[in-house]
């Protein structure tokens, strides 16, 4: 520098000492049975589908539900292990499950989709690390019964 001065340097973002949410960026919730176990950073294959006998007909058939699948997600809780453990034993545990998209903020809820009588089908754990107090989730999938909007 010709004059000597230091280069000012940007304000930072964040201040020292704040605590920043290590949730916040997983916008997706899960609840089961109403408790918060776990946060993800997708939620996919959320499909409803009312089967027709004949397309011509105008008469509804049967709905079908798609499974529902969270991916990259982290939790602090051992239940959606112990809960997908019931499914691997044979005897799935039928829980009602909210997943909640959650605004920017990471604490407004912005849509919520209710799951009834949902169990878990599959499980993929993410890659482990020994540096993370979380238990880290690559990937969830559940199927349910019926589901609402609210």
């Amino acid at each position: 520098m010709a004059d000597g001065k230091a280069p000012e340097v940007a304000p930072s973002r964040q201040e020292v000492g704040t605590r920043v949410d290590p949730f916040r960026a997983y916008n997706f919730k899960l609840l089961i049975d109403g408790v918060n176990e776990g946060h993800f950073t997708q939620c996919s294959d959320l499909e409803v589908e009312v089967i027709t006998p004949h397309p011509r007909e105008r008469l509804a058939g049967p709905v079908m539900h798609g499974d529902l699948t969270l991916r990259y997600g982290v939790t602090q809780s051992p239940e959606l292990w112990n809960w997908f453990l019931a499914s691997m034993n044979g005897g799935p545990s039928r829980k009602n499950v909210s997943v909640l998209l959650l605004e920017g903020d990471g604490m407004t809820q912005k849509l919520r989709w209710d799951l009834n009588e949902a169990w878990p089908k599959k499980w993929r754990a993410a890659p482990l690390d020994v540096l993370g107090q979380q238990i880290a989730v690559d990937s969830l999938t559940l199927v349910f019964e019926s589901i609402t909007r609210g």
